[in-house]
């Protein structure tokens, strides 16, 4: 048995349900890439998987994470790992486990295409609109994997189902349809469906964490992906700020150039606005 996550952080959480239950003991294995954000246009060809590893590149410069530039994972040597240990296996299963959020959909979208000549032994696990008992002991309705306790994945385990053939058929068409209208954000509507909005779709996040008084652009940062509702990695969230800067909405002090934490933002004009109406109030 081979478990499929989305998310660094369930490498671990899943490791430690094996170890309450041993009934599904196996490999765990992450899909590094959030294809829930990028160039999807032609990604099934070498020039248009280029240009999504160029265009992450660009996003992670000056980042924290100097593993990820030097393009240490593919995420289509994995695929061609996980089929070699199902061609070797004949009993061996592939278990995917998703969120219901955007990231984890567009991640096994963009897999199942590449298992349609293992049907029966590609079993889904979709925590969609389930609810769950959380630390306090409240009912509540997960978004994420690592918001569910380990020992809740024991009843979670009895969702698993084979993808049918009619997902086999439908899904890799409705993910050619999703890379080809190549938006660069893309949203969970509901269920599986999957809606594609402009670049510019966080920054207003961003705007409403931003003040009028000189913050740490980490702490801008923090504060955003911390408030946000619709959730998207810290890179993206970073780069966004760094264009609102370079469109002149965002004032800067320090060097952008730099890493993360070499720079302070606030509102353009906050202050001078501020000032503006405390002077009318007085008049």
């Amino acid at each position: 048995m081979i478990h499929i996550v989305f998310n660094e952080s369930e490498v671990e959480l899943m490791q430690k349900v094996m170890e309450l239950d041993e009934t599904i003991a196996g490999e765990v294995i992450q899909i590094k890439d959030d294809f829930a954000v990028g160039p999807l246009v032609n990604t099934d060809t070498e020039e248009g998987w280029q240009a999504r590893v160029d265009w992450w590149k660009n996003l992670l410069q000056r980042a924290p994470y100097k593993e990820m530039l030097a393009g240490s994972f593919d995420d289509r040597q994995t695929v061609k790992e996980l089929k070699d240990k199902l061609d070797g296996n004949a009993d061996e299963q592939v278990w995917i486990w998703m969120g219901q959020n955007q990231h984890d959909v567009c991640g096994y979208y963009w897999l199942i295409s590449h298992f349609k000549d293992y049907q029966g032994r590609i079993m889904t696990l979709y925590m969609n609109n389930l609810p769950f008992i959380n630390e306090k002991g409240h009912i509540f309705y997960p978004s994420w994997l690592h918001e569910i306790q380990p020992k809740e994945f024991l009843k979670a385990k009895k969702l698993a189902r084979p993808v049918t053939s009619s997902e086999f058929e439908v899904d890799p068409d409705e993910w050619k349809k999703i890379c080809d209208e190549n938006a660069t954000v893309r949203t969970l509507e509901g269920g599986k469906k999957l809606s594609g909005k402009d670049e510019t779709f966080f920054d207003n996040e961003i705007v409403k964490n931003v003040t009028g008084e000189w913050q740490k652009a980490w702490r801008v940062l923090s504060n955003t992906l911390h408030r946000m509702k619709i959730k998207t990695g810290d890179v993206f969230v970073m780069w966004r700020m760094k264009e609102l800067i370079n469109a002149g909405k965002i004032e800067t002090m320090g060097d952008t150039a730099k890493g993360w934490k070499d720079f302070d933002v606030k509102l353009k004009g906050a202050r001078q606005a501020e000032t503006a109406e405390s002077e009318e109030a007085t008049a």
